[in-house]
C-alpha cells in the first residue's frame, strides 16, 4: 500500500464533494445530534442493516424519547419492542446503559471517547460514532462498509480480522478523517460503502473514486477485503412443545448465559440431533411429564451468526394446570404480550396463536 499525501487528500475531498453533492440517503439519524438519539441509532445498528432498524429506532424514539424514560421502563416493554431485532444481548446492555448514565450520572451523556467506552455495549466503533456524530470530536469510525471502502482504494489484503488488520485499517481512517467534519465524514464514508462501494455488485462505474482505485486496477473488487477466519458453525435441535389447557398456554422465560436472554418459549427439549415422536415423549417422562397425544406442528430453521437451529413444534393439550417447571398460563390472545424469538413469532403467526 503506497500511502502518498496527493493520494489521501483526493480520497477525501472526493468522498466529501459525494457526500455533499451526490450522497441522498436518508435516515432521520443522519442529522441528529442529541447524543442519547445518536447512542440508541447505533446500538440499534450493530449487526443490523439501516433499514431493517429504522422502524425500530422510530418506534423507540417514540416510546422512550429520553434516556431516563429508557431507564424507567420495564425490561419486558422494551424486549418486546425490541423483538425481531435478533441479538437480544444488545437489548440487555442498552438498559444497563441507560440506567447507568440515569442513576450514577445524573442522566448526563458521557462526552469524551475514553467515557463512552466505559458504557455496557459500548466499543471502540459505537464510541467513535457517538463521539463524532454528538460532540464533533474527530474520531473515525471503522465498520464493514469502511473496511470494504478502504480495502479495495488501497488494494489492502491484510485481513480484517487479525490485530495487525485492525490496527492498520484504523490508523488509516483516523489518517484519512476530516477532522474539521469528523461527523460529515464518517456519515460519507459509512453511505457510500452501503449504496456504491457494496459487498456485491458495486456500482464502479459511478464512483468518483475509481479514477484511484487500485482494487479496480488490480481487478481485485470482488476479492476484498479478506477475513482469516472462517465461522464455525454450532448446529442446535430444538423441540418446542406447546401445551395447551383450554384457552391457555404455557410459557416460561429463558434464563441467562444463552441466546434470546430473558425472551419467552413454550416447553423446550433441546436434543444432540432431530428427535422423533417417541422420543420427545420419552424426554418428558424423564421430566416427570406425562402427556396424552403429542401433534406434530412443522420444523423451522433459524440461521444465527455461530449457530444454526433446526426447530421441530408440537402441541399437546392436557386435561389439568400440571406445575411444569417454572413458566405460566397465558391466555391465546395475551401472547401479543410477550416477546418471543423471532422464529417462535413466526410460527405463532403462521398458525394464528396471534
Amino acid at each position: 500500500m503506497k500511502l502518498t499525501a496527493q493520494k489521501t487528500k483526493y480520497f477525501t475531498e472526493q468522498l466529501m464533494h459525494w457526500h455533499e453533492y451526490e450522497n441522498d440517503r436518508s435516515l432521520p439519524w443522519k442529522e441528529e445530534r442529541n447524543p442519547y438519539k445518536v447512542w440508541l441509532s447505533e446500538i440499534i445498528l450493530q449487526q443490523t442493516r439501516a433499514e431493517q432498524g429504522l422502524p425500530y429506532f422510530l418506534r423507540f424514539t417514540e416510546q422512550y424519547p429520553t434516556i431516563g424514560s429508557l431507564a424507567a421502563a420495564k425490561d419486558d416493554d422494551v424486549f418486546k419492542l425490541w423483538q425481531g431485532l435478533g441479538y437480544y444481548n444488545r437489548c440487555k446492555n442498552m438498559l444497563v446503559a441507560a440506567r447507568y448514565i440515569t442513576a450514577e450520572l445524573g442522566g448526563v451523556f458521557p462526552n469524551t471517547y475514553e467515557e463512552l467506552l466505559q458504557l455496557k455495549g459500548v466499543g471502540a466503533y459505537t464510541a467513535a460514532a457517538i463521539s463524532s456524530f454528538a460532540f464533533g470530536l474527530p474520531q473515525a469510525v471503522v465498520d464493514g462498509n469502511v473496511y470494504r471502502v478502504l480495502s479495495r482504494f488501497w488494494a489492502i489484503d491484510t485481513p480484517i480480522d487479525t490485530t495487525e488488520g485492525k490496527k492498520l485499517f484504523t490508523n488509516l481512517a483516523e489518517q484519512l478523517l476530516d477532522k474539521k467534519n469528523s461527523a460529515k465524514y464518517n456519515q460519507a464514508i459509512m453511505d457510500f460503502g452501503a449504496t456504491v462501494c457494496t459487498p456485491k455488485l458495486p456500482n464502479c462505474a459511478l464512483c468518483p473514486l475509481a479514477g484511484k482505485c487500485a482494487a479496480q486496477k488490480q481487478s481485485m473488487i470482488h476479492l476484498l477485503p479478506i477475513k482469516s477466519k472462517k465461522v464455525k458453525v454450532k448446529n442446535r435441535f430444538f423441540h418446542y412443545v406447546i401445551f395447551h389447557h383450554q384457552d391457555d398456554i404455557w410459557i416460561t422465560k429463558r434464563g441467562t448465559g444463552d441466546i434470546w436472554e430473558n425472551l419467552y418459549e413454550p416447553y423446550l427439549i433441546e436434543g444432540a440431533k432431530i428427535l422423533d415422536e417417541k422420543e420427545v415423549v420419552a424426554a418428558l417422562n424423564k421430566g416427570k411429564i406425562k402427556v396424552g397425544d403429542l401433534v406434530y406442528e412443522g420444523t423451522l430453521k433459524q440461521r444465527l451468526t455461530h449457530q444454526l437451529i433446526q426447530f421441530q413444534f408440537y402441541t399437546c393439550r392436557v386435561a389439568k394446570k400440571e406445575n411444569i417447571e417454572d413458566g405460566v398460563w397465558v391466555k391465546k390472545e395475551e401472547l401479543k404480550a410477550y416477546s418471543f424469538p423471532k422464529t417462535l413469532v413466526s410460527f405463532f403467526e403462521k398458525k394464528l396463536y396471534f
